[in-house]
């Protein structure tokens, strides 16, 4: 036989693993590594150093040290070296690279370290530094975009699929609760619930003899058969509707549904992280409820985790209070207060703890209760509020708070009761004296105070008083300014000034939004002077020159209009023009707030000093004009506008002096204004109105609009592209019956204005209407249409025009030819004829719905699409669509 051992037997080679040909890994035990062996003594280790230490040239010290803090593996800063330099904590060992293998220490260990070699590592070190300072915010940029990056291609399961769980808001009810119920799919449950449902058991008698019996006709008729008339089990002669029962349980659950609702409307969330302590004991105090209201299983349930809870932590106050209203609700008020009693005991020093405990004790053991209370507690204010309100009589209450401010005389609250409980003006001017030598930080009291005294100056001496205790205070000088209204002084304005710069030396001056606040107080409480003070002295506080300050007073302003606070309004705009006194839009809505809220005469009052400061504007001068014409006085409104024409003799003057004259029935005069308008200011305005008063108020001895003519003939003279002349001289032939001329007149002014989209419709229409030709008029429209592309109205008068002929299916290849992208799509008004006239009414809104796709939006379209829903009597979709076409366009 060989001596060679077989395969098996052999020993495996060195750094053999098993099963690493075929991709195995292997893996080192805790029994692979063998038994722990004792590591070198104390002396072996410093023997060792000695002998390194003498190899590398350094001192046995310095060795000593390294080794020490590799083997401690300290943490602590780093120390300075001999000359000042910080050694820097390597964060990587990228280092080890270049150090000599041999020599653990470095390749100059053994050089010498000086000053240089410190300054040089320093400079080093800052440098490193810097760069790491100079590269963080681009790296971290980096790293923040790759991680975006990241997430975006790699979303969460919860990011997956959280628009799934958006569209479970919109299940209902019936759908919830047809969703199956989730079982256990697993094999082993799957094969025991199979072979559960193939047992067999043995039947009973009762079963096969009612199977047996379910074939057969039963000839008897019941007693109660005979009564009804039916076969029912009811014997009352009632028919059970199950569509009735179904109707009224859905019925009581909407009503229940909608009591949750407003009961929790005034809720943030359903979390419970939204319910406040203090409010949630509060609550339980209000609730009525008795004993038959709830499940006493629920009551003992509920007690037990209290129960639990004060055993835990028993100083917990707040477990013994829910305790003790637990059994109030279960009827058990002795056991309550027994609850509390034993809460007072080991916890004395709580104030909520007493404060129950005396609601659920009445008459004398209520007071006992909160003489201990207040023994334990001397400096609680609410535990002495609460034993003054025990007390029946006036003296006693005063007993009870005067020994209350004994212990406590820095409590505003107890002063203002005492004060309160006093009968007498004079004992409640010496209570608050006291009260204010005690508290001198008090406003609140020393504004009572001023308020109760004899005099004037005796107030004015409380004010500055509280005002030296109180210099970053503004509710003094108010107050000090409120003083001086009431008592009719001109300083008023003088106090609020110096109030606002003692405010600004203070570093205490309130916000902008907070003085207008305090003004619109002010004046909610009758002091209209002391809030335009405010008003005056602080509305610019905090707004340099380049801010836009006349946009933010407006602002101010309209805010302060929509508050009701008028007066305040005023004084803004006061403020504005003193600023900018020739303010045409400060002045318009200086107008304009005196004409909704306020009188006739300071409406007058605003527009004579507008007109004085801003003689050039026209509207103003025509505003105040006919606020004279309308209040009934014509000759003021004359007097207006003779100093409008010494001031501004412009077109809108003439026009309005015109309009005057001829509704007061002067139509000499309104014609000789006409004509001296057309002399001095002779604008294409002027001449219009002057053709249409010729045709309106003709001469008495004139025949067939001649002047009119002659009008118009001059007018185009000097303006012959302006279209409304064409049309007016156009419409005079009309009205002669002398169409060619009247074509005439149209065709040259679409050649003089071939824009005019008026103008080709009016063709359009005299060739329909008077000359009866279709074909003409469709021709006028194909040329106009020509001269103006995309015109939607020239589009929807060509629709029209084939409808009113009587070709339905010309008016619906126009309108597809409209209503194409490159056209007028987005328009309106063709979707709007479109859904009335050429569709179906079934077809109306799924058309309406199409349209507002795709226009979005647009108030006559949504004016359609009202009076669809309107037509279908859905009122209340019909309102919502009106409302939106009028917040698009109010004139629609």
């Amino acid at each position: 036989m060989s001596g060679r051992k077989d395969f098996l037997s052999q020993q495996a080679p060195e750094n053999y693993v098993a099963g690493l040909g075929r991709g195995a890994t292997g893996f080192t035990t805790r029994s692979d590594l063998g038994p722990a062996r004792e590591g070198p003594s104390e002396d072996q280790i410093k023997e060792a150093l000695a002998k390194r230490a003498a190899q590398l040239g350094v001192s046995y010290t310095f060795l000593s040290l390294v080794h020490a803090q590799v083997d401690t593996g300290s943490s602590q800063a780093p120390t300075p070296s001999a000359y000042g330099a910080v050694e820097k904590k390597e964060e990587d060992d990228d280092d080890e690279r270049f150090q000599d293998p041999e020599n653990e220490v470095g390749l100059f260990a053994t050089g010498a370290y000086d000053r240089d070699d410190d300054e040089a590592d320093r400079i080093y070190q800052d440098i490193d530094e810097r760069m790491d300072r100079r590269r963080k915010i681009r790296r971290e940029a980096r790293e923040k975009q790759e991680r975006d990056e990241y997430e975006a291609k790699n979303p969460k399961i919860q990011q997956q699929f959280a628009d799934l769980k958006r569209s479970l808001g919109s299940i209902t009810d019936e759908q919830w609760q047809n969703i199956p119920e989730v079982g256990d799919l697993t094999g082993k449950n799957r094969r025991t619930k199979q072979n559960s449902k193939q047992r067999f058991y043995a039947v009973p008698d009762s079963v096969i003899a009612g199977a047996r019996n379910s074939t057969e006709f039963d000839t008897s008729v019941s007693d109660g058969a005979q009564m009804n008339g039916s076969g029912s089990d009811n014997l009352d002669g009632t028919m059970t509707n199950f569509a009735d029962i179904g109707a009224a349980r859905d019925k009581v659950l909407q009503v229940n549904l909608d009591k949750a609702a407003m009961g929790s409307a005034d809720a943030n969330s359903g979390s419970a992280s939204t319910i406040d302590p203090k409010g949630y004991l509060t609550s339980l105090a209000k609730t009525d409820l008795r004993s038959k209201d709830f499940d006493i299983g629920d009551v003992k349930r509920v007690e037990s985790l209290l129960q639990s809870v004060i055993r835990t932590n028993s100083r917990h106050s707040p477990g013994y209070i829910a305790l003790a209203r637990l059994h109030e609700l279960a009827g058990k008020p002795v056991k309550a207060r027994d609850v509390m009693s034993q809460c007072c005991n080991l916890n004395p020093h709580s104030e909520d703890g007493w404060l129950e405990n005396i609601r659920l004790n009445e008459g004398h053991n209520a007071k006992v209760i909160a003489a201990a209370a207040v023994k334990e507690n001397p400096q609680s204010t609410r535990l002495w509020t609460r034993a003054t309100e025990l007390e029946t009589d006036q003296q006693s209450k005063k007993r009870v708070l005067r020994r209350a401010l004994d212990l406590l005389p820095k409590s505003v609250v107890l002063w203002k009761q005492l004060v309160q409980l006093s009968q007498d003006e004079s004992e409640a001017r010496l209570l608050l004296s006291k009260a204010c030598s005690e508290i001198p930080a008090s406003i609140e009291l020393h504004l009572a105070l001023a308020r109760i005294v004899e005099t004037v100056d005796e107030a004015r001496k409380v004010l500055n008083t509280c005002r030296r205790a109180n210099p970053k205070n503004a509710e003094v000088w108010i107050a000090a300014t409120r003083l001086e209204e009431q008592v009719g002084s001109k300083n008023t304005s003088n106090i609020m000034k110096r109030g606002v710069q003692s405010l600004a030396n203070e570093n205490a001056m309130l916000k902008r939004e907070e003085w207008i606040e305090q003004a619109e107080k002010c004046e909610e409480e009758g002091a209209v002077l002391t809030g335009q003070c405010i008003i005056k002295e602080t509305l610019s506080y905090g707004l340099d020159e380049d801010d836009d300050r006349k946009k933010l007073f407006m602002e101010d302003a309209q805010a302060s209009i929509s508050r009701g606070r008028y007066e305040i309004a005023r004084a803004i705009y006061a403020y504005i023009l003193r600023i900018w006194p020739t303010s045409k839009s400060a002045w318009e809505a200086s107008a304009n707030l005196e004409k909704v809220h306020g009188k006739r005469e300071d409406l007058w009052n605003v527009l004579e000093k507008a007109v004085e400061a801003v003689p050039q504007a026209d509207d103003l001068w025509i505003q105040y004009a006919n606020e004279k014409y309308q209040s009934g006085d014509v000759d003021g409104a004359r007097i207006v506008l003779g100093k409008a024409f010494n001031q501004s003799p412009s077109e809108n003057i003439y026009l309005e002096a015109i309009n005057l004259e001829a509704k007061n029935g002067q139509i000499d005069q309104a014609r000789e204004l006409l004509q001296q308008a057309r002399q001095e200011a002779g604008t294409d305005r002027v001449w219009i109105k002057s053709v249409a008063f010729a045709r309106t108020h003709p001469e008495t001895n004139e025949t067939n609009s001649s002047t009119a003519l002659d009008l118009v003939h001059q007018a185009l003279q000097l303006y012959p592209s302006n279209w409304k002349l064409w049309a007016q001289k156009a419409q005079i032939y009309t009205s002669l019956s002398l169409l060619p001329q009247a074509r005439e007149a149209y065709t040259t002014g679409t050649r003089a204005n071939p824009k005019s989209v008026t103008l080709w419709l009016l063709l359009s229409r005299l060739e329909e209407q008077q000359a009866g030709s279709v074909v003409k008029a469709r021709s006028v429209l194909d040329r106009a249409k020509a001269q103006n592309p995309k015109n939607e109205k020239l589009w929807l008068e060509s629709v029209r025009l084939e409808r009113r002929a009587g070709n339905l299916t010309a008016a619906k290849n126009l309108m597809a030819r409209a209503l194409q992208p490159g056209e007028c799509h987005k328009s309106g008004m063709l979707w709007s004829e479109r859904i009335w006239h050429l569709e179906p009414r079934t077809q109306r809104k799924p058309l309406s719905l199409e349209a507002v796709k795709v226009v979005e939006s647009d108030p006559t379209l949504f004016v359609t699409v009202a009076r669809v829903f309107w037509a279908e009597r859905k009122l209340e979709k019909a309102v919502t669509w009106f409302e939106k076409a009028i917040l698009l366009d109010s004139d629609v």
